[in-house]
């Protein structure tokens, strides 16, 4: 009891009545709503600007302009000896296979009875690609018992022609362009009409090595998807298990002192490292000191586990971590050793974590440019890898190299390619990302 006295009524305010304060935290929330549904707009509509722009100039990279054409394999030019011998018949160069197409395409146009006032043969000629007469060499060389016959062949069209077919190219654009004219064009449109012209899928596109800057109808990415894989290959053989042995000890072994402190914190530090480090890294220890060959997937492979390995080190102690310690306890409580309790029960019930920042490392490594620049997989290369393990060490490209090399090319069809590539390379990271929202719920467990 005080004998302090209250003067007045005391205000009456229903509990369902907003006041002035929660008025302005409910307008406060509903605007921090809209930031944030403004921030995921913006972000989508960048998304799909980006995604379309990637769709539209590559879409067409997977179809190619061609010429269906019967051409008579003459013996007396493909094998004067007449006994079939492939290695004698090497000597013929893509120069005689070349007069053979030409041949081929002028008696097609005059069977058709096609005529364009002002085509010279150099403009008939030309409207083949040059990587057409290899090709078709490359056939005859496997299957001789061809030589003598009437063979129809789909042969690459020039690339200038391809661009017409996708609208890149027109008479305007032809009359200033010292590689094709205007009469090609209007053979184009002729061909096309009689079906002798065609666009088809482009297998090349996908199988094909790459090609010079003259032939940008006949690059490839099959080196560089053999290369990408051949690294991938060495990256999660080599970071998975170092990754998780590493992790399992920092996490349940290593004594906590200054110096486990240091470590955990360098393996921080290294995972915001940039990636052109670890090229001048690898170019410096890999190549220069233990004279490991440029361009090669090995090399590539472990500048990207050294990349790859503190982001897997720290997926994988997060999802130790996530572990209940009843866990152990219980394994420890029925007779279990340490690392009985790790093997047998901890590992299995933190494997969709560790799985998980496994592939997200990998995807993230598959697509790293600046490191493999440093290390020389920007060179120009026509020849498939072998096999593993040879194959490790023959020179070879890479996706995201591919794509860049491309870019930097003058012919506009190029930049077609890299836009194309970009498509394959998001193939792949959508593959190895729905690889993991698999294995997650596969291994996932509930305690």
């Amino acid at each position: 009891m005080t004998d302090a006295t209250f003067s007045g009524a005391v205000p009456r305010q229903s509990l369902y009545a907003p006041d002035e304060g929660m008025r302005r935290r409910n307008a406060a929330e509903a605007r921090f709503r809209l930031y944030g549904l403004i921030a995921v707009g913006i972000g989508l509509v960048a998304l799909v600007l980006l995604l379309s722009s990637v769709l539209l100039n590559g879409a067409s990279s997977f179809r190619q302009a061609s010429l269906l054409l019967d051409v008579p394999l003459d013996a007396a030019v493909l094998d004067k000896a007449g006994d079939r011998d492939p290695e004698k018949m090497k000597r013929v160069t893509t120069i005689g296979y070349g007069k053979l197409l030409d041949t081929a395409l002028k008696e097609m146009i005059a069977s058709k009875g096609i005529v364009i006032e002002g085509l010279t043969d150099k403009d008939v000629s030309d409207m083949i690609s040059k990587e057409a007469a290899a090709l078709v060499r490359n056939r005859v060389l496997a299957h001789p018992d061809l030589v003598g016959q009437t063979v129809s062949f789909k042969v690459l069209a020039n690339g200038r022609i391809d661009g017409y077919l996708k609208g890149r190219v027109s008479m305007e654009s032809a009359a200033r362009d010292s590689n094709v004219s205007p009469n090609q064009l209007r053979l184009a449109d002729a061909l096309r009409e009689e079906g002798v012209l065609i666009k088809a899928f482009n297998w090349l596109f996908i199988t094909a090595p790459d090609a010079s800057e003259l032939r940008p109808e006949a690059a490839g990415l099959g080196v560089a998807i053999l290369g990408s894989a051949y690294m991938m290959i060495i990256v999660l053989v080599l970071s998975l298990p170092i990754g998780v042995a590493a992790s399992v000890y920092l996490e349940e072994f290593a004594p906590k002192n200054r110096w486990t402190d240091l470590i955990e914190v360098n393996i921080s530090n290294l995972a915001a490292v940039p990636s052109i480090v670890f090229g001048i890294l690898g170019l410096a220890v890999f190549i220069n000191f233990a004279g490991l060959p440029q361009s090669a997937p090995v090399v590539g492979g472990l500048v990207l586990t050294l990349m790859t390995l503190p982001t897997i080190i720290i997926a994988t102690r997060a999802a130790l971590k996530a572990v209940p310690p009843s866990i152990r306890e219980a394994a420890l409580g029925v007779g279990a050793s340490k690392m009985q309790s790790i093997l047998h029960h901890v590992l299995p019930l933190a494997m969709p974590g560790i799985l998980t920042g496994a592939i997200i490392g990998l995807a993230q490594a598959l697509g790293e440019t600046a490191p493999l620049l440093l290390i020389g997989m920007v060179a120009f290369v026509r020849d498939y890898p072998g096999a593993p393990p040879e194959g490790f060490f023959d020179p070879a490209s890479a996706l995201p190299v591919q794509v860049y090399n491309w870019t930097q090319r003058a012919d506009p069809a190029f930049v077609e390619r890299a836009s194309g590539a970009i498509i394959v390379l998001l193939i792949f990271l959508l593959i190895m990302n729905a690889v993991a929202i698999v294995l997650r719920r596969k291994f996932e467990r509930r305690w």
